[in-house]
């Protein structure tokens, strides 16, 4: 169990990443690469994957276990709701001092037959503080990402952006409590402690510092946080999952886009709304304010998620891109 304990200016100063971060991403993946459950979710995502890999997992897992600890530094946060994105992430996590590295893949010692079997001797060399392995480390965590996260980042994307429209209602309604309390089950609000399944018993105490939450695509079962308890506070939780990652593409559902009606529908979506709030917008029929929203969602431009008894309605980046005139989609 995770107790996370939280004073009134904890409270005041929890806060939503602004997008997923590239860095957590990138990690958790490759916990979900090597892991055989969530196929529905992730089981075409590992096949396409693994087909574009090219050895860097049998590298990676040295310093990134198939469960438990892995070092802090792989996942840097720069203390803001701003999440760093990959080359940002690699810069922080080059800069990482000496003295930090030694004492985290220490932590790994218990894994250093696995770690020597599977990449020779680069956790040894870490933990003797000395940095040249980063240069073995940093391109093959861009070459996974490349493969693994790249290609997806749209949907990943997309994925964090519905949840935060989800929390940011609930935020709006009742407030940091109401927020706390409509995170994925795994995680329990009882005032003054926020409370979470965990793989062992740990207490966090904020002491002022506030909570970034960061929702993450590649988070599964349970939430993640720091092992060092001085680093700023973050809690890496899962987002609801309605489908397997699907790139951004285009096919040829997107005839099924034209019209002046289905238009107004997707700029009225805008940054989320409900399916009874779309069709007061629109001046439209309940029923077929639901029916455009499908038509969207099928075509990837709209993800749906459900709050309370409602429906939670947003625009996907490939949906906010259309009404940009078809700008591109960075990966960030």
């Amino acid at each position: 169990m995770l107790r996370i304990h939280m004073s009134g200016a904890d409270l005041s100063r929890v806060r939503m990443a602004t997008r997923p971060d590239a860095m957590w991403e990138t990690i958790l993946s490759l916990h979900r690469l090597r892991d055989r459950r969530g196929s529905t979710v992730f089981g075409k995502w590992r096949r396409e994957s693994r087909a574009r890999l090219n050895g860097e997992v049998r590298l990676l897992s040295a310093v990134v276990p198939p469960r438990g600890y892995f070092p802090d530094f792989l996942t840097p946060s720069g203390g803001g709701a701003e999440p760093f994105g990959l080359d940002a992430g690699m810069e922080a996590l080059r800069d990482t001092p000496e003295d930090r590295i030694r004492q985290e893949i220490g932590l790994l010692a218990g894994s250093a037959t696995r770690a020597r079997r599977s990449s020779g001797a680069l956790p040894e060399t870490l933990a003797e503080g000395r940095t040249e392995p980063l240069g073995r480390l940093i391109p093959a965590l861009r070459a996974y990402h490349r493969a693994a996260v790249e290609p997806y980042w749209p949907h990943i994307r997309a994925s964090v952006e519905a949840d935060r429209a989800v929390r940011g209602r609930a935020l709006l309604d009742g407030g940091a409590d109401e927020l706390l309390a409509t995170l994925p089950p795994m995680i329990r609000w009882r005032a003054p402690v926020l409370e979470a399944d965990y793989p062992v018993d740990r207490e966090l105490r904020l002491d002022g510092r506030g909570l970034l939450l960061q929702p993450s695509y590649f988070c599964r079962g349970t939430p993640v946080v720091y092992r060092d308890p001085d680093l700023p506070p973050v809690l890496v939780y899962p987002v609801t999952h309605p489908g397997a990652p699907a790139s951004a593409e285009p096919g040829p559902w997107l005839g099924r886009l034209v019209g002046h009606t289905r238009s107004v529908v997707l700029r009225s979506i805008g940054n989320g709304c409900t399916t009874s709030e779309l069709a007061r917008r629109t001046g439209v029929s309940l029923a077929s304010a639901s029916q455009h929203a499908c038509v969207l969602r099928e075509a990837g431009l709209v993800r749906t998620l459900r709050h309370g008894s409602s429906v939670l309605h947003t625009l996907t980046p490939l949906g906010a891109a259309l009404l940009r005139g078809g700008a591109p989609v960075a990966v960030s």
